[in-house]
């Protein structure tokens, strides 16, 4: 005697769930990608320039103009205390990287011996250093 089921299992994969799982996470890419804060801290007027070069794992300096006429100076997005405090900074945080490169964002309202400061950390630590302009007409 052959016994037989009454209902037969159904095989197949039901994607709607996967879908709409996929639907929900890329809404919340897209949601998060456009709160992510940009690298810079504060704002900076960089200078013009028509040369643009393309590096990567630089560490980046800025220096921007404070409210009260100083200066303010972060070093990958974290404030330090002063220039002087940049070199400790920047020591930390390149020792033991091959060929340190440091990528140098000067608002261009700020003194010349600003920037010739942070010009001479990097070459007394041997660190290249990069410059960083916007293109012309932006």
């Amino acid at each position: 005697m052959a016994i037989k089921r009454s209902s037969k299992v159904d095989s197949s994969f039901a994607s709607s769930s996967m879908t709409d799982m996929i639907f929900l996470l890329l809404i919340f890419m897209v949601l998060a990608v456009t709160l992510i804060k940009p690298t810079a801290p504060v704002k900076i007027i960089l200078p013009n320039g028509t040369q643009q070069s393309e590096v990567n794992n630089v560490t980046v300096v800025s220096i921007a103009l404070a409210d009260d006429g100083g200066y303010l100076y972060y070093v990958n997005s974290e404030q330090v205390s002063s220039s002087a405090a940049i070199e400790p900074a920047l020591q930390g945080l390149l020792q033991g990287v091959a060929d340190p490169t440091v990528s140098l964002h000067a608002d261009k309202r700020v003194e010349w011996d600003e920037v010739v400061k942070v010009m001479n950390i990097a070459k007394d630590n041997k660190y290249k250093l990069i410059a960083a302009t916007q293109r012309e007409g932006m």
